[in-house]
């Protein structure tokens, strides 16, 4: 069943089970993918998904801008706006965001290198809140020297917030880049620190002053 709470993600199935999603999306005429973009407390928010998991969270500053890296980043796929139930999928990553410690109780479509998904795999694992250097995480998938490789992981992440790359810092403990925008990469650690201690955050509340739109999201579910 799509989106069957606890699944695996697609890159831990089989090979098989792979191809069989591909094949079933070239049956389907290409359509494999669905999206939505609107607002949350970061500004704009595109969240697009297969029928095997969510398979892009990226935030900004212009709907469009977010809508062509989509495009860019999954050449293969040919994207199309989700609807009304895929607002349910749109709703809950979005609570997720405004809210970290409620986990984010969706299966991931992760696609990207056998090293990439080492990485996100090592950040999935950070606390809320809790900050780690690039160094570290090489250290902790076995690839100490790899530091520089493991911040490019970080900006190649596609799901940002599910595999927390904005919990990762310089050794020194400066936050250094982030795709998504430094501002956000702060806020997002300062909502954390304040949920962990208890206390709402003001730090999310400065990109917060942007204009609500409708959203269009049906979502059809086919078969994964």
């Amino acid at each position: 069943m799509p989106f069957e709470r606890g699944s695996r993600s697609a890159d831990d199935r089989p090979l098989d089970e792979k191809a069989a999603r591909t094949a079933a999306r070239f049956r389907d005429g290409g359509v494999g993918m669905r999206f939505a973009v609107g607002t949350c407390s970061l500004g704009f928010i595109l969240v697009a998904a297969s029928p095997c998991g969510v398979t892009a969270i990226f935030l900004g500053d212009a709907p469009d801008a977010l809508s062509d890296e989509l495009r860019r980043r999954f050449p293969e796929e040919r994207p199309i706006a989700g609807g009304e139930a895929f607002g349910r999928l749109f709703a809950e990553v979005v609570g997720f965001i405004e809210e970290p410690s409620r986990g984010l109780d969706l299966p991931l479509d992760v696609r990207g290198t056998a090293f990439q998904r080492r990485v996100w795999q090592a950040l999935r694992a950070i606390p809320p809140g809790v900050r780690v250097s690039y160094r570290e995480i090489a250290r902790r998938i076995g690839a100490p020297r790899a530091a520089r490789a493991v911040a490019r992981a970080c900006a190649a992440n596609p799901l940002a917030v599910a595999i927390p790359c904005h919990r990762v810092v310089r050794t020194d403990g400066e936050l250094s880049g982030y795709h998504w925008g430094a501002a956000r990469k702060e806020a997002l650690l300062r909502r954390e620190i304040g949920l962990r201690s208890g206390r709402e955050h003001p730090g999310a509340r400065a990109l917060a002053s942007r204009p609500r739109r409708k959203r269009d999201s049906r979502f059809d579910r086919p078969g994964c």
